[in-house]
């Protein structure tokens, strides 16, 4: 799917309108479903959702498939803008309601082919899969970072840990991450 998204954003850069819609229909189910984890209102994340495409649209020109995938692209875009709205709301983030919540949250649009629905679920499995490499502590920093946007500092005054152990954990974690989703055949 690499290639036909790193096809359509070259049209979205030449002013597609329809090219965006179609990366809109694709992603923006998934896109939701992090966004609602980070900032825990759904009215809120259906406008970050907005603006991360509008971002998309409107920053097209600056999108280098040499530099990665588009989909990494536009998550780092959504999430970036859903920590920004939680830390001027001076809010912390909390996890998922419930699993039900967010497997519904992170569901693909109705829309969506059934090939395209059963790669992303399989693409999904696969990633969840790949998270029991990581030890206890280093999800726990991985998932206050990435899903709660909190910094390391933030992370070692919350657990009670000392930084330079965070940093560790941080580094050792993604490390592991990347290994096996790389031998998972998953994309970076």
């Amino acid at each position: 799917m690499s290639a036909a998204d790193e096809h359509l954003m070259a049209r979205v850069a030449a002013g597609d309108s329809a090219a965006l819609e179609t990366l809109y229909d694709r992603y923006a189910a998934t896109l939701m479903g992090v966004v609602l984890r980070v900032v825990q209102d759904r009215s809120i994340a259906e406008e970050i959702v907005q603006e991360t495409f509008w971002r998309v649209w409107d920053k097209a020109q600056t999108f280098d498939p040499a530099q990665g995938k588009f989909s990494t692209w536009m998550f780092s875009i959504g999430r970036r803008l859903a920590i920004d709205m939680t830390r001027r709301q001076k809010i912390r983030p909390q996890a998922a309601r419930s699993k039900a919540e967010e497997e519904r949250m992170l569901r693909q649009p109705d829309g969506g082919s059934v090939a395209e629905t059963a790669d992303l679920h399989i693409a999904q499995e696969r990633i969840r899969s790949v998270l029991t490499v990581l030890s206890p502590e280093q999800y726990e920093v991985i998932e206050l970072a990435y899903f709660q946007g909190l910094t390391r500092q933030e992370i070692a005054q919350a657990t009670d840990t000392p930084l330079g152990t965070i940093h560790t954990r941080a580094r050792l974690g993604l490390q592991k991450l990347r290994s096996a989703l790389e031998s998972a055949g998953i994309e970076l």
